[in-house]
């Protein structure tokens, strides 16, 4: 079996301002980098990693920055497949700005139904190519592998994980900023096990829902 535990990045400057993001967005605000740290410290206290895989945008590479720090390593594999849903035109704007322009497809996706918001990406489109990385990582051989990512990539992959079926990810609560999910797969990926969902690993208050 292979073992993937799953990390959000922390909190970013827009996360921060109530402004999507999907593959567009900022580094790390302040609190982001302090949770970041938190998250080194609780990661290096659980035993090294197989391999190392990251999203490559920037809140993710400042988020794994002091685990990499801490553990003496450089060895990360970068998989644009980790990237956050895109959310096209929404990037960069905010709730708000968003509802009052675009109240509809606000209102439908709220209803769970799967849009392509800002024209970018649709979750059923996600949920392939997050599969897609994981069965690759699946295939490279049994160990225990840290991926860095985002919070819609997460709730896809435990819903792929958990055969929930298309749309079900919008049943899971979303994960909050570094936060660890960890999932375990043969390399057919016949055989998938959730093990932990949404663990914290510091003492910030889990908060509501934020823009991906």
């Amino acid at each position: 079996m292979t073992e993937l535990v799953l990390l959000r990045h922390g909190e970013s400057l827009w996360n921060a301002e109530d402004r999507y993001q999907g593959q567009q967005g900022t580094g790390l605000s302040p609190l982001g980098h302090h949770q970041a740290k938190l998250a080194a410290e609780y990661l290096l206290g659980t035993g090294p990693f197989d391999q190392i895989v990251a999203s490559d945008l920037q809140r993710v590479s400042e988020t794994l920055q002091p685990y990499l720090d801490g553990a003496g390593r450089s060895d990360v594999r970068i998989d644009p497949r980790w990237r956050e849903i895109d959310v096209g035109t929404w990037g960069g704007r905010t709730f708000a700005e968003v509802y009052a322009e675009e109240p509809e497809v606000v209102e439908a996706f709220a209803r769970g139904e799967d849009v392509a918001r800002g024209g970018g990406e649709t979750f059923a489109q996600l949920r392939e190519r997050v599969w897609d990385a994981i069965r690759d990582i699946a295939g490279s051989g049994p160990g225990r592998v840290l991926v860095v990512t985002h919070g819609g990539p997460i709730r896809v992959a435990t819903a792929s994980t958990l055969r929930l079926p298309p749309g079900g990810e919008v049943l899971l609560d979303p994960p909050v900023n570094c936060s660890l999910t960890t999932v375990q797969v043969d390399d057919l990926l016949a055989v998938t096990t959730l093990t932990a969902y949404n663990v914290p690993t510091s003492g910030t208050a889990p908060a509501e829902e934020q823009p991906a």
